[in-house]
C-alpha cells in the first residue's frame, strides 16, 4: 500500500434511522501530503465536477448489471 496506517483514517458511524432501521456509514479520510506523492492534489482538474450526473436509469441499470 502506497500509505503509512497513519496517513490514513477509516471511521464507522452506526445507528437507526427515522424507521429504526440500522444503518452504517464508512469515512475514509487520506492526508494531503499522502496524496501528493502519488501524483493526486486538489488542484487537478479531474478532482472537481466538470458535467451533470448520468441519468437515474444508467445507475439502474448499472446495479442490475453489476457482477460479484
Amino acid at each position: 500500500m502506497p500509505f503509512a496506517d497513519d496517513e490514513v483514517r477509516i471511521g464507522l458511524a452506526c445507528g437507526p434511522d427515522e424507521t429504526g432501521r440500522w444503518h452504517g456509514y464508512y469515512g475514509v479520510s487520506v492526508d494531503a501530503d499522502a496524496l501528493r506523492r502519488v501524483g493526486l492534489h486538489p488542484d487537478q482538474a479531474t478532482s472537481r465536477v466538470t458535467g451533470p450526473s448520468p441519468p437515474a436509469w444508467w445507475h439502474a441499470e448499472a446495479e442490475r448489471t453489476r457482477r460479484y
